[in-house]
């Protein structure tokens, strides 16, 4: 029966509430296809990784690979000490003067030191949370291992150790290595078009190449740092896409950084000769000598370039002072450049790795995030997807 109101009428109905002029109700947001399809394999993966590493056997197992490994470097080193002619290196140092030596050490120092910024470049393209000094640190450690090891031990194996210990992704590791080896060439190429266009060095007898060959070849090089920095201009930070893959390019002024910072680590390097080999000899063909045995090393694929430094800085040194000194200068810098720093990576790599053990790597999620793949997909910085 219909309810009535005291004059009989039935009560006038009440009306709707105007739902538009409520404030609508904030549902949970859901996470798009892909970002929810992530998130459910990331905690998969994180669930299994937990799971590996509350394993009984799992401390033993770490302990077991950081030790084969560091018993693989100390073979390594223990192997090219055996092929070095210490005697030889020990009276070079004996026939020049302590305050030379003391220079060209000044020198190598702030080679190495203007090398650890490369890996800068890499972390201000990946944002992979390690501070600046943590990177430095890094790359001075890894440096010398890429000298006298070649790059798989040093410039892949030792960073990857050490920057996957920090939590570092291993995408975000490949990045900073490429961006270091990138920068490292970028001012190679514009020294050897300078010094190969304006001064011609002399060559080994068996290498079979004239001024003109050199010249072109330092034109075709200095050619390529000047497409990379023109294609940084035209790109405005885009990245190429080659095969599927997609690499990054730096805005014109970090690329024009990259070439300043890497032609002065390389003319460093050849002041650092010029020194040992005395007032005598041009600076040119000191860094011809750098140049010239960087690559030749490369060719001959052989750790450190042992021997090929040498013959190629005897071979163009010695147009300007004897053979024997410049023989001194070359393994004088190969001892100050190559061996001393070697010395003191291995002793902070072991430090890194004793102090180190035990200790599970830092996760990598937020690493992740930080990178710029991580903030395109809509992720936020520093967290992790849910």
């Amino acid at each position: 029966m219909a309810a009535t109101t005291a004059t009989g009428r039935p009560p006038p109905e009440r009306a709707a509430p105007d739902r538009s002029s409520m404030p609508a109700a904030s549902p949970t947001p859901a996470l798009p296809q892909d970002h929810a399809d992530g998130a459910g394999s990331s905690g998969e993966k994180k669930s299994r990784w937990q799971r590996l590493r509350s394993q009984r056997w799992w401390p033993w197992a770490m302990t077991l690979v950081t030790g084969a490994f560091i018993v693989f470097v100390i073979t390594l080193l223990v192997r090219q000490a055996r092929n070095v002619d210490w005697g030889a290196v020990w009276e070079a140092f004996l026939a020049l003067p302590t305050p030379t030596l003391l220079t060209a050490a000044a020198l190598a120092l702030a080679s190495h030191g203007l090398y650890s910024t490369f890996d800068l470049f890499g972390r201000h393209f990946t944002r992979h949370g390690l501070s600046v000094g943590r990177t430095v640190g890094i790359t001075l450690i890894a440096y010398p291992f890429t000298l006298n090891l070649g790059s798989i031990i040093g410039g892949v194996s030792v960073r990857y150790r050490l920057y996957s210990r920090q939590g570092v992704p291993v995408g975000a590791i490949g990045q900073v290595i490429g961006q270091s080896i990138v920068t490292n060439w970028l001012g190679y190429f514009v020294l050897a078009g300078a010094v190969f266009w304006a001064w011609s060095p002399q060559l080994p007898q068996d290498w079979h190449v004239g001024p003109q060959e050199l010249r072109w070849a330092g034109t075709a090089l200095a050619a390529v740092t000047v497409a990379y920095v023109v294609a940084c201009a035209v790109r405005h930070g885009r990245p190429i896409a080659w095969r599927g893959h997609d690499f990054p390019l730096p805005g014109w002024r970090v690329a024009l950084l990259q070439v300043v910072v890497s032609t002065a680590n390389w003319m460093v390097m050849g002041a650092a000769v010029w020194v040992l080999a005395g007032r005598d000899t041009p600076y040119a063909a000191a860094l011809a000598t750098v140049l010239l045995g960087a690559v030749a090393g490369l060719v001959s694929r052989i750790p450190a370039g042992l021997g090929v430094l040498e013959a190629v800085g005897t071979a163009v040194l010695s147009a300007y002072i004897p053979t024997s000194q410049a023989l001194a200068a070359v393994l004088a810098y190969r001892a100050l450049y190559f061996f001393a720093p070697l010395v003191l990576a291995a002793l902070a790599f072991g430090a890194v790795e004793w102090f180190g053990r035990g200790t599970p790597p830092k996760a990598e999620a937020g690493a992740e995030d930080e990178s710029p793949s991580g903030r395109s997909s809509g992720k936020a910085p520093g967290k992790a997807a849910a």
